[in-house]
């Protein structure tokens, strides 16, 4: 095999470490950035629930505590919506970076590797193992390449469907307040 194919091997090979790179930094950041929301969104949970809660305790009767009940449910759901939205609206964009290194780099990845693995093919001695050996690598790179776009629009798609089912919520857990409500007013005469 020539030096010249090595070269471009080495420039492959290199070309791939960076678009890896950027990938592994790319999850670093979104993980990063989901453990803050999520980090955040229980913060807030757990104080929520604990000033809930004393406000419940201080009730003076029965009927109060139900209006309280009722007048504490909508902010929460209202919360989990808006933290779904959040999630949502990061996983997508963590897709679309995903995507857009991915595409960019692959098809060049591509190019480039395919014509080392033609030249590789007219090479004297051995040049058809090489060929052979480089045609396996990209044929995995393909299914990986295949693989990670799937799993990003799994991801998006599951992040959707949650945010889906978080807004359908509000509207039960709306009505459901405003009976609570309204049966707590009918039950004090108001």
């Amino acid at each position: 095999m020539s030096n010249p194919n090595m070269e471009q091997l080495a420039v492959a090979q290199k070309a791939n470490t960076e678009v890896m790179m950027s990938l592994l930094r790319t999850a670093f950041t979104g993980i990063e950035r989901l453990t803050a929301l999520n980090l955040a969104a229980t913060r807030e949970f757990f104080n929520n629930t604990v000033a809930n809660t004393q406000q419940l305790m201080a009730a003076k009767d029965v009927n109060e505590a139900a209006k309280l009940n009722s007048e504490l449910a909508k902010p929460n759901v209202e919360k989990v919506v808006d933290y779904s939205r959040s999630v949502y609206d990061l996983v997508t964009e963590m897709q679309k970076e995903i995507t857009a290194v991915m595409e960019a780099q692959y098809s060049s990845f591509n190019k480039h590797a395919s014509s080392v693995v033609a030249k590789a093919k007219t090479a004297p001695a051995g040049g058809d193992v090489f060929a052979a050996s480089m045609e396996s690598m990209l044929n995995a790179s393909s299914k990986a390449f295949d693989s990670m776009s799937t799993m990003a629009k799994q991801l998006s798609d599951i992040a959707e469907a949650n945010l889906q089912a978080a807004t359908k919520a509000i509207a039960p857990a709306a009505k459901s307040s405003s009976a609570t409500s309204a049966a707590a007013r009918k039950a004090t005469g108001k």
